[in-house]
Order: C-alpha cells, then structure tokens, then sequence
C-alpha cells in the first residue's frame, strides 16, 4: 500500500500544538470571565450605598486606625467578619491577575494593579456613595489578602500557565521532561 492510499498523515505534533494553544486560550478566557465576574461582585459589595450608616461613617487616612476600631468598638465575631472580609475581597486578586499579567515581576505587577483598583474603589466608595467612605485599612487588608492567596495559589496556578503558555510541543520520539536534575541543570544553561 503506498502512503496516498492510506490517507494524510498527521504529524502528533502539531495537535499537541493546537491541543495546547486552545489549552491557553481557554485559561484565559475562564480567567477573563472570572475576573470580570469578580469585579461584578466587588463593585455590588463596596459601591452599594448604605444610608443607614452616612452619619456614622467618616474617611480613614491613618493606617492601623479601623483595625484598632474594630478591636476596640466590636464584637470578636464582628471584627473578624470586617477584616477577614477585607482579606477574602482581595483574595481574587492574586489568584486571577497573575495567570492574565506577563510572567515578567509578576508578583510586583499584580501588587501594582490591586494597589490601584483598590485605591479606585475607597476613592469612589469615599467620593460618590452615601453611606461610605475611603478606608487606607481596607486598602491595606484588600491587598495582603491578594499576596496572600498570590503566594498561597496564584503563584503556583500562573506559573504552571506561563510554562505551558512557553513550551513549545515535543518533536516526536523525544523526552519531552529530562529525567535527572544535572540534566534538567544543562537545558536551564543554555
């Protein structure tokens, strides 16, 4: 039988090829939609007015100020739910931007623009909403809670990414993982 009757062959390589890229696209996308999701669920959360408490709010420019409130002025239970919420809100953060930000300073980079949205959002919350207003502490809480789920979650998830996102497909009948640490040593070399 010659090699036009059995047919087109297909090189293994190039559907690993696509298999991969629709792989990457299709992180990028869930981590797009979640992010947006999140962002949905940040903007209800911190933008919703809150008229009750318009007399009781007042802006907090002096970090540490809210959490000693909080220490002080609630209950136990109350002052946990305040900034473990903070936390938990910025968790997203470093769990997400990390897989849709360049691997260059990635950490430094999602630090950045956590920094930013968070600044943005006090600063609306402060500006515009009845009932709110800009807190330094949730700033401060929003962001420890990205590093912390960054360094618990995001930098092992967006690292795994980046790598399938770099590494070509394996030519075949090649190890596609050398299989001792000097080896693995000598293609970090070159």
């Amino acid at each position: 039988m010659d090699a036009a009757a059995a047919g087109p062959q297909r090189d293994p390589s190039r559907r690993k090829g696509w298999g991969r890229l629709l792989l990457r696209v299709s992180i990028l996308v869930l981590a797009f939609v979640a992010m947006v999701g999140f962002s949905v669920v940040l903007a209800k959360v911190t933008l919703t007015p809150s008229p009750a408490s318009a007399e009781l709010v007042k802006s907090n420019l002096h970090p540490g100020r809210s959490l000693r409130q909080y220490a002080e002025d609630y209950t136990f239970l109350a002052a946990c739910k305040q900034a473990g919420g903070n936390l938990v809100l910025g968790m997203p953060f470093g769990v997400l931007l990390p897989v849709l930000v360049p691997r260059r300073l990635r950490m430094l980079r999602m630090f950045l623009l956590t920094v930013a949205v968070i600044v943005l959002v006090e600063l609306v919350q402060g500006a515009v909403v009845q009932g709110r207003a800009f807190d330094v502490d949730d700033v401060i809480l929003n962001t420890a809670g990205a590093l912390l789920a960054y360094l618990l979650v995001g930098r092992r998830l967006s690292h795994r990414y980046h790598v399938l996102a770099e590494k070509p497909p394996a030519a075949p009948g090649t190890d596609p993982q050398p299989r001792t640490k000097a080896a693995r040593g000598r293609l970090r070399k070159r």
